[in-house]
C-alpha cells in the first residue's frame, strides 16, 4: 500500500472544513480533484471514509479514527522538512573529525568549545589518531575532516593550511641539559629517550634525525599520550620531544624544562585534511572555515 501524503492533507481539509467544496477552496483546488482524491484514498486503505448522499458526505467512523493518524504523519512529514532546511543551513549536524595529539592539546579545545557555542546544535565527534591513520580515515570517508602535520600522505586528500608548533625537548628540572636554552638534537642523542606512539610524526622525526647524526635513538619507553611523557621525564627516566604548547600544560604541575630544539624541522606545520573542498558537507564546511580563521591574539 502506498498513501500519497497529498491525499492525505485533502482528506485532514474535508475533515476540518466539513465540506468538499470548502476544502477545494482552501487547497486551491477543483472540487471534484478533491473527490478524486478521496475516492483513490478509500481504495488504498480498502475502507468507507465518507457516506455519499444528496445531502452531501458525511465522514464514518473509520475517517475520525483516520483523522488523528494523517495530522500525526504529516506532522511528521513537516518536521523532517524542517530539520532538512536546518542541516542545509548548517543550524543542525554532525561532523566526524580525527586529530593527532598535537592539535587536540593544543588548539582544539578552544577552537571546538567557540564552534559549539555558535552552532549548539552540530554535533561534533572527535577521536585520537596518528596522522598516517588520519589521512586514511579521511581517505575512506570514515571521517569528515583532519588535522594533522603537514606531509605527504598521497593523492586522495586535500590539506588546508591550519597552525603551527615548535616542537621542544622536555628534561627533568636537574638534567644536564635543563640549563642550556638552546641545544641541537647529537646533544640530546647521549640520554635516554621517552617515545611517543610508535610511527607517529614525532617518532619518524627523530628517527630520521638520529639516522643523519650517525648516533642510536635512544628509546627507553614509548607512551601514548605527552601528559604520561611528561611524567616519566618528571620521574627522570629520560628526556622527550614534544610540542611548547602541549608541554606548557605540564610545567606548572611537573618538575620539568623545556629546551629550544635547534633544529629546522622543529617548526612544524599542522594542516586540515578533506577528501576534498567540494564533498564537505554544510555543518563540516563552517566547521573548517571555524578552524581556518586566525586565531585569538595572545594576551
Amino acid at each position: 500500500m502506498k498513501l500519497d501524503p497529498v491525499s492525505l492533507r485533502l482528506f485532514v481539509a474535508v475533515m476540518e472544513e466539513n465540506t468538499i467544496a470548502a476544502a477545494a477552496a482552501r487547497e486551491h483546488l477543483a472540487a471534484s480533484a478533491v473527490s478524486r482524491r478521496l475516492a483513490d484514498l478509500e481504495d488504498a486503505l480498502q475502507v468507507a471514509l465518507f457516506t455519499r448522499s444528496n445531502k452531501g458526505t458525511e465522514p464514518t467512523a473509520a475517517a475520525f479514527a483516520l483523522l488523528n493518524l494523517a495530522r500525526g504523519v504529516l506532522n511528521d512529514l513537516d518536521g523532517i522538512a524542517t530539520q532538512m532546511r536546518e542541516y542545509g543551513t548548517g543550524v543542525r549536524g554532525h561532523v566526524r573529525v580525527v586529530a593527532n595529539i598535537s592539535a587536540i592539546t593544543q588548539f582544539l579545545p578552544a577552537e571546538l568549545q567557540s564552534f559549539l557555542a555558535q552552532h549548539p546544535q552540530v554535533d561534533v565527534r572527535l577521536q585520537e589518531q596518528i596522522s598516517s591513520a588520519i589521512a586514511h580515515s579521511v581517505a575512506e570517508n570514515a571521517a569528515d575532516v583532519g588535522i594533522l602535520n603537514e606531509g605527504h600522505y598521497g593523492e586522495r586528500v586535500t590539506l588546508l593550511p591550519y597552525r603551527t608548533d615548535e616542537l621542544v625537548l622536555a628534561v627533568p628540572t636537574g638534567h644536564a641539559l635543563a640549563r642550556r636554552k638552546s641545544v641541537r638534537l647529537a646533544d640530546a642523542l647521549t640520554y635516554d629517550f621517552v617515545g611517543a606512539h610508535p610511527n607517529s610524526a614525532i617518532n619518524n622525526q627523530l628517527t630520521r634525525a638520529a639516522a643523519e647524526a650517525g648516533l642510536p635513538l635512544r628509546l627507553r619507553m614509548q607512551v601514548t599520550s605527552y601528559d604520561a611523557l611528561c611524567l616519566m621525564v618528571n620521574a627522570g627516566l629520560g628526556v622527550g620531544v614534544m610540542p611548547r604548547g602541549s608541554a606548557r600544560l605540564y610545567q606548572g604541575a611537573l618538575q620539568i624544562r623545556t629546551v629550544t630544539l635547534n633544529e629546522p624541522w622543529a617548526h612544524r606545520r599542522l594542516s586540515l585534511c578533506v577528501r576534498s573542498e567540494e564533498s564537505l558537507s554544510t555543518v563540516a564546511r563552517l566547521l573548517v572555515d571555524h578552524l581556518r580563521s586566525p586565531p585569538p591574539s595572545a594576551p
